[in-house]
């Protein structure tokens, strides 16, 4: 099974019917935001399902950890150096529990994100949410794949997946290194305003 994530529904749809030729079933899943598109094509030279759904943008957001979440409460100083946590951004949504139902079991995750560093980041909070239902057959470079296209044309989404590379982790610290620093500057400088 190789299980492909888009950040965000109809750009899952558009690369599903390019994928599948326009021959792709669609369902709901455990979030109802974002469809499911099912489908038998070659992975690798070999007959492989597929199945798509989406993400909605960041699945994660950074805040302080325990009593530190209330910052009020804490002088500013002290709160450059409190421990911080990724918490799902929106739980009303589902889009941890959907991924989770879509990919257990999977052989693939193919990651279909922005091609800049918030794509990259996305990447790796799908990878942390979803790594631990897969089958683990395969070594990591080979089960987590990352597409990159710039247009969504029938050639470009087609060379994008005959060259999927590995997701770049350091693209990715870079936005978690700008988020934290969003949180604890933007906290001090609000209890000074």
């Amino acid at each position: 099974l190789v299980v492909m994530v888009a950040e965000k529904p109809s750009l899952s749809s558009a690369i599903a019917g390019i994928l599948a030729d326009g021959r792709h079933q669609t369902r709901a899943g455990v979030s109802r935001h974002s469809p499911v598109h099912e489908w038998s094509g070659r992975y690798e030279g070999e007959a492989a399902e597929f199945r798509m759904t989406a993400v909605l943008g960041h699945m994660l957001n950074t805040d302080f950890e325990g009593t530190y979440n209330q910052w009020d409460k804490h002088p500013p100083s002290e709160l450059f150096d409190a421990p911080i946590v990724k918490k799902e951004a929106e739980p009303k949504q589902r889009i941890v529990a959907h991924l989770k139902a879509e990919v257990k079991g999977a052989d693939v995750l193919v990651l279909w994100l922005d091609c800049d560093r918030e794509g990259e980041n996305i990447c790796f909070e799908v990878i942390q949410s979803v790594d631990s239902v897969m089958r683990q057959r395969l070594p990591p470079q080979k089960r987590i794949r990352r597409a990159k296209f710039s247009a969504i044309g029938k050639s470009d989404i087609e060379k994008a997946m005959q060259t999927l590379e590995s997701p770049n982790m350091f693209e990715a610290l870079a936005v978690d290194a700008r988020q934290e620093l969003d949180l604890k500057v933007g906290v001090a400088f609000t209890r000074f305003q």
